[in-house]
């Protein structure tokens, strides 16, 4: 993952480069605030998908955040969201929280 941050590209959000090997395989559009992270979109590219990149995009954010959080989940994602661990929340998003030990 290669995150550019909103400061840098002028932008009022985060932008995740999604990567594998030497190959841009989609993008994400997020918002970090210290040890929280939003997910507004997450896009891998039609010739990528079924492959297992966005569980693996969210398996990295898990090692890097708290909290994530994906706002305003779609009917049909709920399912992804629900096999990742998250929660719902009570505005149409989803979250996840580290277990602290």
């Amino acid at each position: 993952i290669d995150f550019v941050s909103r400061e840098k590209q002028n932008s009022d959000y985060d932008w995740a480069n999604i990567v594998a090997g030497d190959h841009r395989i989609g993008k994400a559009r997020c918002l970090i605030n210290g040890n929280t992270i939003t997910i507004y979109t997450i896009m891998i590219f039609p010739e990528f998908e079924g492959n297992g990149y966005g569980r693996q995009f969210i398996e990295i954010l898990k090692k890097s955040f708290d909290t994530i959080i994906a706002d305003r989940v779609r009917y049909k994602a709920i399912g992804f969201w629900t096999k990742m661990g998250f929660v719902t929340g009570k505005d149409g998003s989803f979250v996840y929280r580290k277990k602290m030990v």
